[in-house]
């Protein structure tokens, strides 16, 4: 079992919505936990996607209550440390999935390669420079079924 983020904007475009859902399912389906923002948006898709397939899902809130947190979690976890919940998440997953793009998702990311978590990234912000493309830190793929691909090489490798 590993623990699989699933980073992106909370005004997420619609096909963003549904290839955050596909690879929850898909991790959720093998045995995956799925940990996101737990709100809306791509967070939500990821939770219900995770639902859909019977999985868990854990959403690590930005506020002090589980106010708004999104339908499907399984666990809703309020922090009370807005923006820098982020690097809960980051820290708490063995491999990051960032969907589309938003400063929130952008720190996941920089936070993610930082601390080498592995980022599967999908039509999202993909620095250059610095060593971020260095091999099984940050791949850049085209499609969710690109994401579960790299999702199950990742997580045969993933930490204890």
């Amino acid at each position: 079992m590993g623990y699989v983020g699933i980073s992106g904007p909370s005004a997420a475009r619609p096909q963003d919505l549904a290839d955050a859902a596909h690879v929850a399912r898909w991790a959720a389906a093998h045995g995956h936990v799925v940990v996101c923002g737990g709100l809306d948006g791509v967070m939500a898709a990821a939770a219900r996607g995770a639902a859909d397939a019977g999985g868990t899902s854990v959403g690590l809130l930005p506020g002090d209550t589980r106010d708004g947190a999104a339908d499907g979690l399984t666990v809703a976890i309020p922090t009370g440390l807005g923006e820098i919940r982020n690097a809960l998440l980051v820290r708490a997953c063995d491999v990051l999935v960032c969907v589309g793009g938003s400063w929130g998702t952008l720190s996941e990311l920089a936070l993610a390669v930082r601390t080498g978590v592995p980022v599967v990234a999908l039509r999202t912000w993909v620095p250059r420079g610095d060593g971020a493309r260095a091999p099984g830190r940050l791949l850049e793929v085209g499609s969710a079924g690109e994401v579960c691909d790299a999702l199950a090489e990742h997580l045969g490798r993933a930490r204890p």
